[in-house]
This record gives structure tokens, sequence and C-alpha cells, in this order.
């Protein structure tokens, strides 16, 4: 299996091993250690993320083409409520119709996956100088990235194995990345529910109540597992749940989808920066000139086309 997986060791490899060698330009080539090897997970996560930045398009679009087919998709299952192969040979034509595939919404998440696991393996391969750990950590490299330490704890120690000393620290650190991660994961779920979905019916609505068991489900779940992974995976994850959460903010306040209470408040805000750009408060000077003077010349023509009075003859 290691072999088979090989490669993409040496991938997540050479990439930490890069940005370790890039930093050692500007912290010193031989100090610093666990400050760069902390980094160099986070760039590893930013790099991850920039290159991902298409398929999270794409998983918007889907997003928001599910949600446009909710009340569609709500016949389907009506009509067919008792014919379970109809109903998905008819939700299948649907997506196909309208170029959108429910999966989509997890592209990213399924794209990081097997980063997610060979960073785990070749943390563990650090702890226990394993023969899987790719050879571009070379003996010097590889004995820095043992000793390297986030917040006092080894970065390749978890709270169930820590071969690496100190292990109270190694607990504590654990414990307050894992909450951490699933505080951010509950945060970012959220964000989507209040701000960046249509309001929908949750009793009856099959998105809105995915939604809602993602929102409770996944941060116990990261709060189960965090307690295998090494602090470099925490690490790694809690940096990917921030860019998440800031690149889903962005997007949210930016381009809300439409119905969506942050899609009303953006037109709220656009309604009244108009109307405040058109009253006079909002001109600036040389546009209130203009407005007065071309008021006083529409005054004037008037004037000139009304006809005069004629004076009565004595």
């Amino acid at each position: 299996m290691n072999s088979i997986l090989h490669p993409l060791y040496f991938a997540v490899s050479w990439v930490m091993v890069t940005f370790h060698t890039l930093l050692g330009l500007i912290l010193g080539k031989s100090s610093h250690e666990s400050l760069k090897w902390t980094m160099s997970i986070v760039l590893l996560v930013v790099l991850i993320r920039v290159v991902l930045i298409p398929l999270f398009v794409k998983q918007i679009k889907s997003q928001r083409a599910m949600t446009a087919l909710q009340p569609k998709m709500k016949e389907i299952q009506k009509k067919h409520k008792d014919d379970r192969q109809k109903q998905s040979e008819e939700m299948m034509k649907l997506y196909k119709e309208h170029k959108t595939n429910p999966l989509a919404s997890c592209l990213p998440l399924l794209a990081q996956a097997p980063i997610f696991f060979a960073l785990f393996r070749v943390l563990s391969g650090v702890a226990h100088n394993t023969s899987y750990v790719p050879n571009i950590l070379t003996p010097a490299l590889l004995s820095t990235a043992h000793d390297a330490k986030f917040l006092g704890a080894p970065i390749a120690n978890s709270f169930l194995s820590h071969p690496i000393l100190p292990t109270a620290t190694t607990k504590i650190v654990t414990i307050c990345l894992i909450v951490f991660m699933s505080a951010t994961t509950f945060s970012t779920q959220r964000q989507l529910m209040v701000k960046g979905m249509p309001k929908m019916d949750s009793s009856n609505n099959m998105m809105a109540q995915q939604q809602k068991i993602m929102l409770y489900v996944f941060p116990v779940i990261f709060a189960v597992s965090g307690v295998n992974f090494p602090i470099g995976v925490l690490i790694y994850w809690s940096t990917t749940n921030l860019w998440t959460f800031g690149q889903q903010y962005y997007v949210i306040k930016r381009n809300p989808t439409p119905g969506s209470p942050a899609y009303e408040e953006l037109q709220r805000k656009r309604a009244t920066s108009g109307a405040i750009s058109q009253s006079p408060e909002g001109m600036t000077e040389s546009n209130r000139e203009a407005a007065e003077k071309a008021e006083k010349e529409a005054q004037q023509s008037r004037q000139r086309q009304q006809p005069k009075k004629k004076k009565p003859r004595k």
C-alpha cells in the first residue's frame, strides 16, 4: 500500500521541504525550525486551496443550482413517492438537464482527502522514523522535523500516540486544536445556513435537512477522530477551516445566492446607496451646482414657453 501511495507522500514532503527551505532564507538556515515546519504546513494548505479554487467555484454553482431545483425535486418526490426507482431516474434526468450534480458540493473535501491522508502518514513516519518517509526528507531534515514543536508540543505527536516528549503538553495542545477545529467547522456550516441559503421549510426540504445534519454531525466526527491525528494534521485542518470560512464569507457578502438573507441585505444596501447618491446630501459640490444650474435653465425654459398674458384694455 505504501509503495502505491509513495508518489503522493513524496509530493507532500517535497512541497513542505520546499517551503521549509524558502522560509530558511528569511528566518535563518539553522534556526526557528519549529516555526518553519509549522509554517510549511500552513503554506501547504494555502497552495492546495488556491489550486482548488476552480472546484470551489463549481461547488458554489452546484449548490445554487440544487437550491433552484428544490421545487421540481419536491414534485418528483411527491409524484413517485411509491416508486423509488422511478424517483431516482427522474432525479438523475433532472440533474442532467440542468448540468448539476449533488456530489459537486463535496468536491473540495474529496480532493483534499488524499493530501490529508498523505500528510498524516508522513508525520507518523517522522514520529516513528519508519521506512516509507520519502528520501527527500534527508536525515538532517528528518531530525529537525522530528523535533519541531507547536506551542511546545511535537507536531508529529497525537493525543493517543505521543512517542516524542513532552506528553502532557501534547494532550493540552491537541485538545485545544480539536476544539478549535470543531468550532470552525460548526461556524462555517452555520454561516452558510443562516446567511448563504434561501429560506426553506426544513421540515420537508431534503437539502435543508442535509445541511442541518452536516451542521451538527461534522463537528462531532472531527472531535472524535481528532484524537488520532498528529498535531501537524490538526494544524492543516484548522487552517483549511479558516480558509473555507473566509472564502465563504467573501462569496456570501459579494455574490450571495438569490433569495438568501445575505442577498436581501445586499439589495437593501444597494437601494439605500442609490437613494443617497440621488439625494442632495449625497451629491458632491460640483454635482450639486450642475443640478441647480440645470434646474434653473429648465425653469426659465418653462417660463418662455408659457403664453404671455394680454394686458387689459384701458
